[in-house]
């Protein structure tokens, strides 16, 4: 990694298959082993950036010849490759947001809370400044055609709801909405817009842990806790793109017949290495958990194409 090539000039620019970093998922509480993978695929496969995901089986040596270490999902970085190939240049502020300022919720900012992965050295922080002040703009009701404009000058408004539309639509509560962290923003230079990237799937696909994943109409949102969904779907323009895209991902990305064809592919792939997991080193306690928790993904894209169509009806 970088941050090293000081103390050992030797690694300088070293790559393993050209890249710098790489992130082993340990597919955390998923007995599916499926749900970063599947998830990242959705999220690209709606034409938003994200980080590619395979499958890995690792194995250790010690000196007495390989040990299996289980099953991984290999995560694309987002500070390495992802805006080096999905963006026309890797110029901009790349920004992980975590903590009370990641909410978005008015008075939060902090630039402890907006953690520069790229330009670390130049202390600016104007572009997630400008977002908070045009996201609070006092016109928000009385001049909407207004302050859309002033936020459509800072944030791509059109790739969060898309986003969000994906996100809410297979269900995901670990990231923005339930937790302020699990999502990146890249200042775009080609636009100098501040696009929404997500990252760690592991919990999507699932009706989620502290309080669930959001409704489709975000019934009991606090707006001013949560501003970024709360504001811009309260907004009618907003609201109908969004629910345009709700429509688009149902029928697309996430239609039944395709995911439930993909969920069986890949149980097919990895359940030789998920079965075979070191009992204590496994997030399965026997070898039915596995295709269990496959069958509840099969089950859930099924019911929530019931809940999209209730909703937009």
């Amino acid at each position: 990694m970088p941050e090293f090539e000081d103390d050992y000039p030797q690694i300088k620019n070293q790559r393993f298959y050209g890249f710098k970093k790489l992130s082993l998922k340990n597919n955390y509480n998923d007995k599916s082993m499926l749900r970063e993978k599947v998830a990242g695929d959705i999220f690209r496969n709606a034409g938003l950036a994200g980080s590619h995901t395979a499958f890995y089986t690792v194995y250790v040596d010690h000196g007495d010849g390989p040990i299996y270490f289980g099953l991984y999902t290999l995560v694309e970085e987002v500070d390495d490759t992802v805006i080096d190939t999905q963006f026309a240049s890797n110029d901009g502020n790349l920004y992980q947001p975590d903590g009370d300022g990641a909410s978005f919720a008015a008075g939060t900012f902090s630039e402890s809370q907006f953690v520069k992965e790229t330009n670390e050295d130049a202390a600016d922080w104007s572009d997630i400044q400008h977002l908070f002040a045009a996201l609070h703009a006092g016109n928000r009701t009385s001049d909407a055609a207004a302050w859309r404009a002033g936020l459509e000058a800072v944030l791509d408004t059109d790739v969060f709801l898309k986003y969000l539309a994906v996100n809410t639509v297979i269900q995901n509560w670990d990231t923005y909405g339930r937790m302020t962290h699990n999502y990146f923003l890249y200042n775009n230079p080609e636009t100098n817009l501040l696009t929404w990237i997500p990252w760690d799937n592991n919990e999507a696909l699932q009706t989620g842990n502290r309080g669930g994943s959001l409704a489709l109409n975000f019934s009991g949102l606090s707006s001013s806790e949560w501003p970024l969904i709360g504001y811009l779907y309260s907004d009618a323009t907003y609201r109908a793109q969004y629910d345009a895209y709700v429509e688009e991902v149902v029928s697309g990305v996430f239609n039944a017949s395709d995911l439930q064809a993909t969920y069986t592919a890949y149980a097919a792939l990895v359940e030789p290495y998920a079965i075979t997991e070191t009992r204590g080193y496994s997030f399965l306690n026997s070898s039915s958990d596995f295709q269990s928790a496959i069958n509840g993904l099969k089950t859930h894209v099924t019911q929530r194409a019931t809940a999209v169509t209730v909703y937009l009806n």
